[in-house]
C-alpha cells in the first residue's frame, strides 16, 4: 500500500464516533457523540477537532478510511428500505423456515426470529437450475417483464434476486436485472450470484436481502459523506474497511454494503493483531468494549481468525443460531450485548440481567444528564469509582453520579434491597461474567485453552473492565495499547486494502479434476485482484488461496490453506493430506474409510501488511508519580479499596503501578486491580501482568 503522510480514520459506533488523525507517525485522536439523523455530522466535528489538534487544514488529508455499525443498526432496526425477494418457484418460504436446528432445544415456548421480509413481499418465478449448474426449466423473459411491472407498481426502492443454485449457472438472474433496469431504472438490484454465490440457499438468500435492505441507506449515506467532506476543502479518496478485515473503495462498499456489517470490529481485531506483531505474540485474545456491544476476537500467528458465515441481530440472549445469517468473508468474533450503554435491570427470577438494550448516544446512561431513566454499565462504573465525573472523554462531557445512583437504586437497588453501591457492583459482575463466559465459550469451540493467551483490550470501555476479566478467565498478561479508546479507528489505518472472492463449486476428491480447479481459483484470483486494484491500481497484491473440505454426509466444512504452488499443480493426495492434518488438530483424529469432497472456493487478495518494528519488552524498574488517590470497588475483594490515581501521559518508559490503580487518560481508563502490577513499555503500551506470589498487597 502507498505510504500517506496524512490519513484519517472514522469509525461510528453505537454511543461514539471515533475520529483518528495520523501525521506521520503521529496520532491525534477524539471521540463525540454518534449523532444518529445524519451520522456524517459527527464525523465532520470530529475531523475539526483532531486538525485543529494538529495544526493542519482539513483539505490536507490525503486519505479517509471509515467504518460504520449504520448497515447493522439498520438490519437490527429494521429500518431498510422497502424490498421485494424474487426467487425460484416452491422456495419462496426458505427464510422462514430457517434450518431444522433450535437455538433453545428444550424451550417449548421458543419464538423464532421473523425474517427480513415479510411473505407478502417475497414473488416467485418459475425456473430451476439443477445442482450440478444445467438449466431445467428456461426462465422466460414475458414472465420476468410481468412481474415486474407488479413490483413497479407496488413501489419497491430495492430488489433482491435469488435463484436455486445461481451461483453455478448465472443467467437467469442477470436476465431479471436487465428487465429491472428497463422497467424499474431508479430500483436498487442485487443479484445472490454475486452478493454471495455460495451454496446453501438460506444463507444466501438472507445475505441478498439484507444487501438489498441496506443498499439504499447506504448508498445515500456515503454520497452525502463524500459531499460533506468535498464541502469541507477534502477531495481525497474515502475508502471503507470491510467485515473481513480489509479495505475496499466507496464504489464497491456502496454496491455490497451487506460487506460493512462488522466492519468497525473487524478494525479493532486489525488493530489487536498489529499490536500482536509488535510483540511478537502468537496468542492474542482481543477484547473490543465499547459504548453498545463488546467483542471478542482469538487472534494466531498475528492473524485473526476468520469466518464465511456469521450472525446479526439475535433476538435471544446472543444465542448462536437465534441471529440473521450473513453468508460473506468475515473476522470470527463473538459479540455480545455488553458495552458502557449497556442497560441493567431485573428479571423475573430476580436476577440481574445487562443488555443487550442500550442506551447508545441518545439519551445515555443516566450519568450523561441526557434524560437517560435506565442504570447502565458506566452508571455502574461510576458508582464504583472507575470513572471521574470531572474528567470523563477528557472533560467533555460532565457526568452526575447521583443520577447514576438514583438509577441503580430504582431499577436494581430497591427490588433487590440493595444500596446503590451493591447493585452498581452486581451490575458490574454480571457484566464482566457474560463476557468471560462467551470468552470460554469462544476458546472451547476452537479448542483453545485461555490460560496460554495475552489479552489486548481497547476500545473505551475496555480498559475499565479488562483486569477483572483477566481474573475471571486466568489470563495472565494484559496489554493495554495507547490510542486504546479509539483502537477500531486506528486499526483501520492498519489495515490492508483486500477482498475476498468465493464460489461454490461441488467435488469429491475421487473425482478429483485439476485442471477445473486450476481454473475456478484463477478466476476467484481475477475477481479478487479487481476489487483490490479499485483502491490501489498500482500496488503489489498477494493472493491468499482457501477451500472448504469436509467429509461426505457430514454438515459443514473446515478451511484448508493453500499455497499458489499447490493451486497451480493441484493433486488430490496433497488435498487429503492438508485436510486431515488439520481435521485432527480440531477433532483429534481422522476418519477413516470416507470420500473426502470441497464445497467453496475463497482466493483473498491483499496489498501486503504495513511493517512493524519489534518492542524491546522492559522489566520495569522506578515507581510511576501517583498525582492522588480514590475510592475504588474491587471485586475480587467484594470492598472498596484506596486506588493510586496515576496520569498515562506522565508515565515514563519503565515507570511502574502497583494496583489497586487507576491509570487516567482522556479517552479511557484503566483499572488495575490489587492483584496485578503494570509496566509502561517503550511504545507506551501498558503491560499488566498479575502480580507474583507474596507480592500483592
Amino acid at each position: 500500500m502507498a505510504e500517506h503522510s496524512i490519513r484519517l480514520g472514522a469509525d461510528i459506533g453505537g454511543t461514539f464516533t471515533d475520529v483518528v488523525l495520523e501525521v506521520g507517525k503521529t496520532l491525534h485522536s477524539t471521540k463525540v457523540l454518534t449523532t444518529y439523523a445524519a451520522p456524517e455530522n459527527a464525523i465532520i466535528d470530529g475531523m475539526h477537532q483532531v486538525c485543529e489538534k494538529a495544526g493542519i487544514k482539513p483539505g490536507e488529508i490525503e486519505q479517509i478510511i471509515h467504518g460504520t455499525t449504520l448497515a447493522t443498526n439498520a438490519l437490527i432496526e429494521r429500518r431498510g428500505a422497502k424490498t421485494a425477494l424474487i426467487t425460484t418457484k416452491g422456495f419462496r418460504d426458505v427464510i422462514e423456515m430457517r434450518t431444522e436446528s433450535r437455538f433453545e432445544q428444550y424451550d417449548l415456548n421458543l419464538t423464532l426470529p421473523e425474517p427480513l421480509l415479510p411473505r407478502q413481499r417475497r414473488y416467485v418465478l418459475e425456473e430451476r437450475i439443477e445442482a450440478s449448474g444445467k438449466v431445467l426449466v428456461p426462465l422466460k423473459r414475458d414472465d420476468v417483464e410481468a412481474l415486474v411491472d407488479e413490483l413497479a407498481e407496488a413501489g419497491y426502492e430495492s430488489i433482491a434476486v435469488g435463484f436455486l443454485h445461481s451461483y453455478l449457472h448465472d443467467a437467469h438472474e442477470k436476465m431479471v436485472r436487465d428487465v429491472i433496469a428497463t422497467k424499474m431504472p431508479n430500483a436498487m438490484v442485487s443479484l445472490s450470484c454475486e452478493v454471495s454465490p455460495q451454496m446453501r440457499e438460506y444463507e444466501r438468500f438472507n445475505t441478498t436481502i439484507a444487501n438489498a435492505y441496506i443498499k439504499p441507506l447506504m448508498k445515500s449515506y456515503l454520497s452525502r459523506l463524500e459531499e460533506r467532506m468535498a464541502g469541507e476543502g477534502v477531495d481525497c479518496n474515502i475508502f471503507l474497511m470491510h467485515s473481513g478485515g480489509g479495505i475496499i473503495s466507496i464504489e464497491s462498499a456502496a454496491e455490497f454494503p451487506v460487506r460493512l456489517v462488522e466492519s468497525g470490529p473487524a478494525g479493532g481485531a486489525v488493530f489487536a493483531a498489529n499490536i500482536a506483531a509488535r510483540y511478537g505474540l502468537d496468542k492474542v485474545l482481543s477484547f473490543d468494549m465499547g459504548g453498545t456491544t463488546a467483542k471478542i476476537c482469538l487472534i494466531k500467528n498475528q492473524t485473526p481468525k476468520t469466518s464465511r458465515v456469521f450472525e446479526v441481530a439475535r433476538t435471544y440472549r446472543f444465542k448462536k443460531g437465534s441471529g440473521m445469517p450473513i453468508s460473506i468473508p468475515v473476522i470470527d468474533m463473538v459479540e455480545i450485548g455488553a458495552g458502557g450503554g449497556s442497560l441493567a435491570h431485573v428479571d423475573s427470577m430476580q436476577q440481574i440481567r445487562v443488555g443487550p438494550e442500550s442506551a447508545g448516544s441518545e439519551p445515555g446512561p443516566a450519568c450523561y444528564g441526557r434524560d437517560g431513566e435506565c442504570p447502565a454499565v458506566t452508571d455502574a462504573d461510576l458508582v464504583l469509582g472507575k470513572l471521574d465525573p470531572e474528567n470523563f472523554a477528557g472533560g467533555s462531557i460532565m457526568l452526575h453520579p447521583e443520577k447514576s445512583e438514583t438509577a441503580l437504586v430504582s431499577h436494581v437497588g430497591a427490588t433487590l434491597s440493595m444500596d446503590a453501591q451493591t447493585a452498581a457492583f452486581g451490575v458490574a459482575e454480571v457484566v464482566d461474567e457474560n463476557m468471560a463466559n462467551a470468552a470460554r465459550v469462544h476458546a472451547v469451540e476452537n479448542g483453545e485453552d485461555l490460560s496460554e493467551y495475552t489479552m489486548i483490550a481497547f476500545g473505551g470501555a475496555a480498559p475499565l473492565h479488562a483486569g477483572r476479566l483477566c481474573e475471571k478467565l486466568g489470563v495472565d498478561r494484559l496489554l493495554v495499547p495507547p490510542g486504546a479508546g479509539v483502537g477500531s479507528a486506528i486499526g483501520f489505518l492498519r489495515a490492508p486494502f483486500s477482498f475476498e472472492a468465493t464460489r461454490s463449486v461441488y467435488m469429491k476428491l475421487s473425482e478429483f479434476d485439476g485442471e477445473k480447479i486450476v481454473d475456478i481459483l484463477a478466476s476467484l484470483k481475477e475477481e479478487a485482484t479487481g476489487f483490490v486494484r479499485n483502491c490501489d491500481a498500482d500496488a503489489d497484491i498477494l493472493s491468499d488461496f482457501k477451500v472448504y473440505m469436509r467429509y461426505t454426509g457430514q454438515g459443514w466444512e473446515i478451511p484448508i490453506d493453500l499455497t499458489e504452488a499447490q493451486t497451480m499443480n493441484p493433486d488430490a493426495e496433497t488435498f487429503l493430506n492438508l485436510f486431515e492434518e488439520d481435521y485432527t488438530k480440531l477433532f483429534g483424529r481422522p476418519v477413516q474409510g470416507m470420500d473426502t469432497e470441497i464445497t467453496v472456493w475463497a482466493v483473498n487478495a491483499t496489498t501486503p501488511s504495513q511493517a512493524v518494528d519489534r518492542v524491546d519488552v522492559l522489566a520495569g524498574g522506578e515507581v510511576a508519580e501517583i498525582s492522588s488517590s480514590r475510592t475504588v470497588f474491587d471485586p475480587a475483594l467484594g470492598e472498596p479499596t484506596d486506588a493510586s490515581i496515576v496520569s498515562r501521559d506522565m508515565m515514563r518508559d519503565g515507570q511502574t503501578v502497583d494496583g489497586p490503580a487507576a491509570i487516567v487518560e482522556d479517552e479511557t481508563t484503566i483499572i488495575l486491580p490489587s492483584s496485578r502490577h503494570a509496566v509502561r513499555q517503550s511504545d507506551g503500551c501498558i503491560d499488566i501482568s498479575a502480580k507474583r506470589t507474596g507480592d500483592q498487597t
